[in-house]
């Protein structure tokens, strides 16, 4: 009935005496049966349900009884009013007088209305609270999401997700390591847990190689000698003098794991993180300390996106046997680990401004002198210059053109170039010309789609790019 009631009849009783609920509900019947014919009277309507049930709320007080009476109708607004007079012809409940007093007749549509209204009010003053998000914080939200993926289980102990698949791994101490090293892009790290290296990760250690990352503390530094005991540890890097690994920031993980050291040198040495930490440790290019970086995306199609192309010493394995591999920020975001995170500034690296780069379309560099392919991807591709720059054998600048024009530098170059770094895409032209002056190795922003795709050449986006010392 509530279901279908259209009005709410409302009406006060009072009577000299003390009666109760059942005594109200009997002298309405009672007394209002034949009143007003068979159409109208109350208990067929009951039965067609066109008048609800009859609500009585009733209290008795030195003697006297008084409360109120709620009939619900689905009857029109005459019928309905009809009824409500007939209640107040009611003089007598039960053995005493009494009076009803017709209140009010509410529309039960109107009543609701009130409510949507009074609740629409609620919402609209708490209901919008939350601060909308920017279109660079949904840009930020959707970047971290597909770089930064969680903690995931190997046997037992937290580890990050490609540790099942990497070549390289990297043993921290607990679980916060890894997630500190995940935000970092680093999706090869395995917890130890505690000085008890477990089996599973001893067994891992065998047939991978193994960076030991770990506090800078006395801890640490037990955690080595139990590892070393019980697997193979091939590289050792540690946290600055009393901090943790999950306490670093991106340039400080990446730099510590930059200052690692082969093992071996340090087998004898009483105090580890001392050793480690000295300023005779081997520099990046003289022990084969690369960090190297594996971006999101699968390596490219010539399977050599995980390999650094940059030869150790003669005596010593290459970079691709012992490297650490990483997981890197998707291309146009990477930045050199210990440098500030907004690398794009209005000034170019090399002090030329960004918003001329239009204008010197040809030019000769002035730094010649030798740097890595990290640092030429840096200046040219992430730092949005608009340029290609072409490199020698040696890593230094042959040319700096305009990226439009970086087919006809190529195809025009006095001493054909060694590696060629554009901001912009390498379509089929560009791969071809590259490959007929025997451009080893080209890096771009985004790579197109190839009809066909010489040996000779190496083709990369900066998201393939291992991050080098």
């Amino acid at each position: 009935m509530n279901d279908t009631a259209k009005y709410l009849i409302r009406a006060t009783i009072a009577a000299d005496g003390v009666v109760e609920r059942s005594d109200v509900v009997g002298a309405v019947f009672g007394q209002t049966e034949g009143l007003l014919g068979d159409e109208l009277d109350l208990r067929d309507l009951q039965e067609s349900s066109k008048v609800g049930r009859i609500d009585v709320a009733i209290q008795s007080e030195n003697g006297q009884s008084f409360g109120e009476v709620t009939v619900a109708s689905s009857l029109d607004k005459v019928e309905t009013a009809i009824l409500a007079a007939a209640l107040e012809t009611i003089d007598r409940i039960g053995p005493c007088d009494a009076s009803v007093e017709v209140t009010s007749i509410e529309d039960v549509r109107a009543a609701k209305r009130r409510e949507v209204v009074e609740r629409a009010k609620e919402l609209v003053a708490s209901g919008f609270d939350e601060t909308s998000l920017g279109s660079t914080d949904v840009l930020e939200e959707v970047r971290d999401a597909a770089r930064i993926e969680g903690v995931t289980d190997y046997e037992g102990v937290p580890a990050g997700p490609r540790v099942g698949d990497s070549d390289a791994v990297i043993i921290v101490e607990g679980r916060a390591d890894v997630s500190t090293l995940l935000e970092c892009g680093i999706k090869n790290a395995v917890a130890v847990e505690g000085t008890n290296v477990p089996d599973a990760v001893a067994t891992l250690t065998e047939s991978r190689t193994v960076t030991a990352f770990l506090d800078g503390d006395r801890g640490g530094e037990l955690i080595l000698r139990e590892l070393a005991q019980v697997g193979d540890v091939d590289y050792v890097a540690f946290a600055p003098p009393g901090e943790s690994v999950e306490d670093l920031d991106r340039g400080a993980v990446f730099e510590s794991l930059r200052g690692k050291v082969p093992y071996e040198t340090l087998a004898d040495e009483p105090n580890a993180r001392e050793a480690v930490g000295g300023d005779d440790r081997p520099g990046p290019d003289e022990g084969n300390v690369t960090v190297e970086a594996v971006a999101d995306a699968a390596a490219d199609e010539t399977g050599s996106a995980a390999i650094s192309d940059e030869p150790g010493p003669s005596d010593e394995p290459g970079p691709s046997e012992e490297s650490t591999e990483a997981a890197t920020e998707p291309a146009g975001e990477r930045r050199n680990a210990g440098e500030p995170s907004d690398l794009a500034s209005d000034d170019e690296p090399d002090g030329t401004d960004a918003g001329s780069a239009g204008e010197v379309a040809d030019t000769e560099p002035e730094d010649a002198a030798p740097r890595s392919i990290e640092e030429h991807v840096q200046e040219v591709v992430d730092a949005e210059s608009g340029l290609a720059r072409l490199l020698d054998a040696d890593l230094s600048v042959l040319r700096e053109v305009d990226a439009d024009d970086a087919f006809d530098a190529i195809e025009s170059a006095d001493d054909a170039p060694h590696v060629v770094v554009v901001d912009g895409r390498i379509d089929q032209r560009l791969l071809d010309v590259s490959a007929q002056r025997g451009v080893t190795r080209l890096l771009g922003r985004a790579v197109g789609e190839f009809v066909k795709r010489p040996i000779g050449t190496r083709v990369q986006t900066v998201g393939d790019l291992p991050a080098e010392a």
